[in-house]
């Protein structure tokens, strides 16, 4: 039997198991939610301005969050007392899966504010060595340094690494194929120059490889470059018949076999498959003479492979991309990778090395200002993903017969992709979990608008707080779900937790209008104003009953004046029959005055009231309107205890459905007659 039959059959078994596996969510931990104590070696160690997180390792990996200065290096053994938790999953559909990625990595369990004593400082060689290149690369002072050697990009600027990734380029600093190439070419010389017998020197070589795999702790891009280099070194020394597309496959499969989680992990599927195309396409590659259309191919190949992991986690693709690796691929992996080794081996030539990232850093953030060439592409199902493949495979196939007439076949998959929201015919109401506080997404059918209420907004009460929801959750659910601009963003009232991210997603993201609850304005209301102003984004105050987009009318239903709560905009709108009423924070008071006014029928969806504080939702004003469905937007151990025991009891009574997004994640229900609803969890 040929090898690649056999490697085709290993394949089949292997894909067969990892699916098992991972759909069976199937593990093994010596630990449990019981479990208080463990004790293990440090195995990695990374600190940034607000925590350390430690890697420790003892029969399996455990992950601990510490937020105190720690003296602690890899290698030493501790004693970690703590709260064993299981890693959060992602709380928004189609978003980052920490848990899943954490899997990957071989880690089923978080400790989070742990006591840690330190038993014995390391007495491991290997970890000595380790330690000492790490402190090496610290005490120089550039985080690029870290980064092109370790592949760790913490210490860079965060709008720096936006600008990469807007770009298409933050691949740069994957330590893969190129580093390893590079570096493995380097030693062959030296050792060359040393000793003329190749494979002794070949052997020395792969040794520094494990080294190095050990000091990027076995990051999976690593591990299938090494791996392929280690045998197609042995491919040479004994001359074997064997492809390098089969020993790649071989690679993958066999990693998949020591841990299935993998296909969880990102860098593990940028790498094999952007590395299949790139085998794949050799002859394709070869055909051209000229070294920057070779370029260009190489760069276009790999933009093309990996469209659909693009779209599966990022939800967009530039189409400048290609382009732009033209400059960036060479510069890193001929100058600044290169310099990089060099300035770690003499510091005095730092400052050479600062000024090639200063022209690095520079051309991204201009290159990242051509934004509306990136295309947003939202989430779809995984079959979707393998027709993107064939019809990828296709298209190169084409393009090495000289057939470029097929990249029409990929414009046309792409732009009904990016279209897809005009073909949807139904309505849905989102419950965005942002934690404590409130973010409501409206979509209307076949893309007449799309209507989001309030932000939500985490304040921190204990310090300065850069994380933004509007950055790292709502935005990347707005283009997973296909959605290019905001029509309307309604703010019902001036608190943090509704509308402290208004101004990052105003920065950020397009936004057509914004409606305001009154002209009292806060702190925070006066700071988004300047915002809008400056992005000329029109906005008015709550001064009309009504809001009508195309034929769906949002009416107002509340009066002002009153606080900021009570004052929050309480929206009644009715979308194929299904009656929703939005109340906010509104309090009881408010809820009186609605049933005075108005005549409300019975409600069919009920954001309720102030989280689910006792202030609101009263036995009367439910008696009335009844609701089918209600929904609660709530922070897991939220400091206010929210929702009330009281209010839990009184929505039971009227047989409400009870959704909260500290139970169930977001929320999403197709605005049907009959409606279907769909949980993060």
């Amino acid at each position: 039997m040929k090898s690649s039959k056999i490697i085709l059959l290993f394949s089949i078994i292997v894909s067969i198991y990892t699916f098992y596996i991972v759909n069976n969510n199937v593990y093994h931990s010596q630990y449990t939610v019981d479990s208080k104590q463990v004790r293990g070696y440090v195995y990695n160690i990374k600190r940034s301005k607000n925590k350390t997180t430690i890697t420790l390792k003892n029969k399996e990996k455990i992950l601990i969050n510490y937020y105190e200065p720690i003296s602690l290096q890899s290698g030493d053994y501790i004693e970690v007392i703590g709260t064993f938790n299981k890693p959060p999953r992602n709380s928004v559909f189609s978003l980052f899966n920490y848990r899943n990625y954490l899997l990957s990595q071989g880690i089923y369990w978080i400790i989070n504010d742990a006591e840690i004593t330190k038993l014995k400082d390391n007495n491991s060689i290997i970890y000595k060595y380790k330690n000492i290149i790490i402190n090496k690369i610290d005490s120089i002072g550039n985080p690029y340094i870290k980064t092109f050697i370790l592949g760790d990009i913490n210490g860079i600027d965060d709008q720096v690494i936006k600008s990469y990734q807007l770009n298409g380029t933050i691949h740069i600093f994957s330590v893969s194929g190129t580093h390893i190439t590079l570096l493995s070419f380097i030693l062959l010389k030296i050792f060359n120059l040393i000793n003329k017998r190749e494979n002794i020197n070949y052997f020395l070589v792969i040794i520094i490889l494990f080294f190095y795999l050990f000091l990027t702790t076995f990051s999976p891009p690593v591990i299938r470059s090494v791996l392929l280099f280690v045998l197609l070194t042995i491919k040479k020394i004994f001359k074997l018949k064997i492809s390098t597309l089969d020993i790649l496959i071989f690679i993958c499969f066999l990693l998949l076999l020591i841990n299935p989680y993998y296909v969880y992990h990102l860098g593990f599927k940028f790498s094999f498959i952007i590395s299949f195309y790139l085998i794949l396409c050799q002859k394709l590659i070869a055909q051209y003479k000229n070294y920057f259309i070779q370029l260009f191919m190489v760069s276009f190949i790999a933009f093309l492979a990996s469209i659909p992991l693009m779209i599966n986690n990022f939800f967009y693709i530039s189409l400048l991309t290609p382009i732009f690796n033209i400059f960036f691929v060479p510069l890193v992996s001929v100058i600044i990778f290169p310099l990089s080794l060099i300035t770690f081996i003499f510091p005095f030539l730092l400052p050479l090395f600062n000024l090639s990232i200063k022209i690095l850093e520079s051309f991204s953030l201009i290159c990242s200002k051509f934004t509306y060439l990136n295309i947003i592409l939202k989430d779809v199902p995984l079959y979707i993903y393998f027709l993107y493949y064939l019809l990828i495979t296709y298209v190169l196939n084409q393009i090495y017969k000289k057939r470029y007439q097929s990249l029409i076949l990929l414009v046309i998959s792409i732009f009904i992709h990016t279209n897809l929201n005009y073909l949807n015919k139904d309505p849905t109401l989102t419950m965005i979990d942002v934690g404590q506080g409130d973010s409501i997404l409206v979509t209307l059918p076949n893309n007449k608008g799309n209507i989001m209420i309030d932000t939500g907004g985490i304040q921190n009460f204990y310090g300065p707080n850069d994380y933004s929801i509007a950055l790292n959750t709502t935005i990347p659910y707005l283009k997973s779900s296909g959605i290019k601009k905001i029509d309307y963003l309604i703010l019902t009232h001036g608190d943090f937790d509704h509308m402290g991210e208004a101004i990052n997603l105003v920065n950020n993201f397009k936004v057509n209008h914004v409606i305001m609850n009154s002209g009292h304005n806060n702190e925070l209301e006066l700071e988004l104003i300047k915002a809008l102003d400056k992005k000329d984004i029109k906005y008015q105050f709550f001064n009309r009953n009504i809001l009508k987009v195309d034929n769906y009318i949002f009416h107002f239903l509340n009066n002002k004046n009153k606080n900021e709560n009570e004052d929050s905009l309480i929206i009644y709108t009715k979308i194929n029959n299904v009656n929703i009423l939005l109340m906010g924070d509104a309090g009881i008071s408010s809820e009186e005055e609605i049933i005075n006014t108005y005549k409300l029928e019975t409600m069919d969806i009920l954001k309720v009231g102030h989280h689910g504080s006792i202030t609101s939702s009263s036995e009367k004003f439910l008696d009335i309107i009844k609701p089918s469905l209600a929904l609660i937007s709530v922070g897991l151990k939220n400091r206010f205890n929210h929702p009330h025991p009281n209010v839990i009891d009184r929505l039971y009574d009227q047989k409400s459905s009870i959704y909260r997004t500290s139970v169930n994640g977001s929320v999403k229900i197709i605005l049907k007659p009959k409606i279907s609803i769909y949980t993060c969890y």
